[in-house]
């Protein structure tokens, strides 16, 4: 796959994700959009919104998933225009990375907590790990191509038997 599309599959998972987000907070300040997402007991939004188990730290999950596709589109875009920097795919990895353990944790909290699953919340999840995976295959991508500039830029050992050129010979 090329860089290039691995990085707009990155570019449209967080901004995806991110829209998805948005929607988690309204959700919660506005109970009519509640109902969109609400289709029985166990798959329901408002089940989610109301428990009193949607915060980490004191922080609103959907505000933690606003800043991290935030932070994501950020590192993407900078890892793109420092392409030769191995530095900003590996920052964009954790970032992802980070993202994903995080999900797994709400995830987790929805099913064993709050005996119910917010199909919105479990679609921002899901943009989430495919940032992840296009993390993952750009860190790939860019080692490759820093592997293969490294050799293209090597001098090639002298042949056995011959000896060393130095310099001033004559």
């Amino acid at each position: 796959m090329r860089t290039r599309t691995i990085r707009s599959v990155i570019y449209l998972a967080a901004g995806l994700g991110l829209i998805t987000s948005i929607f988690t907070y309204l959700e919660a300040v506005e109970a009519s959009l509640q109902k969109l997402c609400s289709v029985n007991a166990f798959v329901s939004c408002s089940a989610v919104a109301n428990s009193g188990k949607t915060t980490l730290l004191g922080i609103p999950d959907s505000f933690i998933g606003i800043g991290g596709f935030v932070l994501i589109l950020l590192v993407a875009a900078v890892a793109e225009s420092r392409r030769r920097e191995l530095l900003w795919p590996y920052l964009l990895l954790f970032v992802t990375t980070a993202g994903v353990a995080l999900a797994a944790y709400f995830g987790y909290v929805e099913i064993a907590e709050i005996h119910a699953l917010c199909p919105v919340c479990l679609t921002a999840y899901v943009f989430g790990v495919v940032a992840w995976g296009g993390a993952i295959a750009l860190v790939l991508k860019v080692r490759a191509k820093a592997r293969s500039r490294a050799e293209k830029n090597q001098v090639p050992a002298p042949a056995p038997g011959t000896p060393p050129s130095t310099p001033n010979e004559g």
